[in-house]
């Protein structure tokens, strides 16, 4: 299929790069597909998380570690049946990063702002993904020095 991607342009997105959210993503349920872009060539530390139903809707994710950060919450038997998971090492967790411009607008107090508290797993085996809303902090965050 192809689409037209604000980040991108014009993509192919062959059917095994599709990914599922049965349930889309809070805000956005309507976008039930998606699949995983990233600039050819580049070292795909954030990834893009492309919608395929509505194409301008675009995540910038990455992996925690990419952060510093050792995260880990559990997942529900309704969310482990949702994602059709059955090895955990099948499971990629990533959160979704987005520019912060900072209070005064100046580049010295941008940075990127990472959402935590809903996460995104998804099942690489089965190509099916959720986002977890975590609404009270019950998972462990560990933040590591970059060396």
């Amino acid at each position: 299929m192809k689409i037209e991607s604000p980040v991108f342009g014009s993509i192919e997105v062959s059917e095994d790069k599709v990914i599922e959210f049965p349930h889309g993503l809070p805000g956005f349920e309507s976008c039930k597909r998606f699949t995983l872009a990233y600039e050819e060539g580049s070292v795909a530390a954030v990834l893009q998380l492309q919608s395929l139903d509505d194409p301008p809707v675009v995540f910038s994710i990455t992996g925690p570690e990419n952060l510093g950060v050792h995260y880990e919450f559990s997942l529900d038997d309704e969310e482990v049946k949702l994602l059709q998971l059955t090895r955990p090492e099948d499971a990629l967790v990533a959160v979704i990063v987005r520019k912060d411009e900072g209070g005064d607008g100046s580049p010295a107090t941008a940075g990127l702002r990472a959402n935590f508290m809903a996460p995104v797993v998804i099942n690489v085996a089965a190509r099916r993904g959720l986002q977890k809303v975590i609404n009270k902090l019950g998972c462990d965050i560990t933040l590591r020095a970059q060396g």
